[in-house]
């Protein structure tokens, strides 16, 4: 055998595996469609893939679990009723203003504790008060935060979310909370708005109604936010980007109830909402790879930490037992 034939071989087998693992990793996608695999599941399967094999398709990764999650949340609304919803968002937005007003002050302070860097322990703080990956994807710009600081905070959080949609249920239903109650506790305690969905799905019906409800009411607060973002970082000329897809949600509840559809369509809609979302937190296990991981860093974590138990406790006792 010569050189170049060697050489050729290698190559043949090189594309091989690059094939093997874009079969797996489809394989798995598909795995996701059906109705067994439950969201936890996905997110643990998507883990297990990066860990593994790895994502054959990462740089498309980001872009595919923000349309996805969008393009479901949207269909979400196809299965909820106007005045439920704006009942939910009503109840959860005191909640929510003392919230992201408490989370953006410890996390403040941790930061200066803990000598986290400040643009990341702010995209931290951003996250885990508003809506997790969303929050720092349009606060970034504005802050004109660097990619490792961005990597850092998204790392973060996005492990901080994956432990969310097994902890979460378990300590509801330990604790016997009610559909309602459990889902507005996850709007206002889970950051990314894909684990909230997760979590509350996986509780039921009314809970995911109430949760996306809220959480969707408080990613709104992205705007004033990066508005008061823009001057304390001195960064005024950057645009801002505004949620568009939540009006499509709003637009979504309202056909739902004052020009129904009919339920054989509005349940198969719910349906594939769901199955996305199923497969969009397959994607965000699927991108936390090692190096993700690695890249998150102690203290960066540790606030992360701090900042959720913050919120998730207080909030969890008010919602008890106010």
């Amino acid at each position: 055998m010569n050189k170049r034939t060697h050489t050729l071989k290698n190559l043949n087998l090189f594309d091989k595996s690059i094939t093997v693992r874009e079969l797996v990793f489809i394989c798995c996608i598909i795995l996701c469609l059906f109705p067994f695999i439950s969201p936890p599941i996905a997110l643990t399967l998507g883990i297990v893939v990066a860990q593994f094999i790895g994502h054959p398709y990462i740089n498309l990764n980001h872009k595919a679990t923000q349309t996805l999650l969008q393009l479901s949340v949207v269909g979400l609304g196809f299965g909820m009723n106007a005045q439920t919803a704006f009942q939910a968002g009503k109840d959860g937005f005191v909640f929510t203003l003392i919230s992201i007003i408490g989370v953006l002050f410890f996390g403040y302070i941790l930061g200066k504790l803990l000598k986290t860097d400040k643009k990341t322990s702010f995209l931290i703080s951003t996250g885990t008060a508003i809506c997790g990956g969303s929050a720092i994807a349009a606060i970034s710009p504005v802050i004109k935060a660097e990619e490792k600081q961005i990597s850092v905070a998204l790392g973060t959080i996005f492990v901080l979310n994956a432990m969310a949609i097994f902890i979460f249920p378990f300590i509801g239903h330990l604790l016997r909370l009610s559909q309602h109650q459990f889902g507005l506790w996850c709007a206002i305690a889970i950051q990314d708005t894909s684990s909230v969905v997760g979590a509350a799905n996986k509780f039921g019906s009314e809970a995911l109604e109430v949760a996306t409800a809220v959480k969707l009411t408080r990613a709104l607060w992205i705007i004033p936010l990066a508005i008061i973002s823009s001057f304390a970082f001195k960064s005024k000329k950057t645009k801002i980007k505004v949620p568009y897809f939540i009006g499509l949600f709003v637009l979504a509840i309202l056909l739902n109830s004052y020009f129904p559809v009919p339920n054989g369509i509005s349940h198969a809609i719910m349906g594939l909402s769901k199955t996305g979302l199923t497969l969009t937190l397959f994607l965000i296990g699927a991108g936390l790879s090692k190096e993700v991981l690695g890249g998150v860093g102690l203290k960066p974590f540790m606030q992360g930490v701090f900042l959720w138990i913050i919120i998730a406790i207080p909030s969890l006792l008010a919602i008890m037992f106010l």
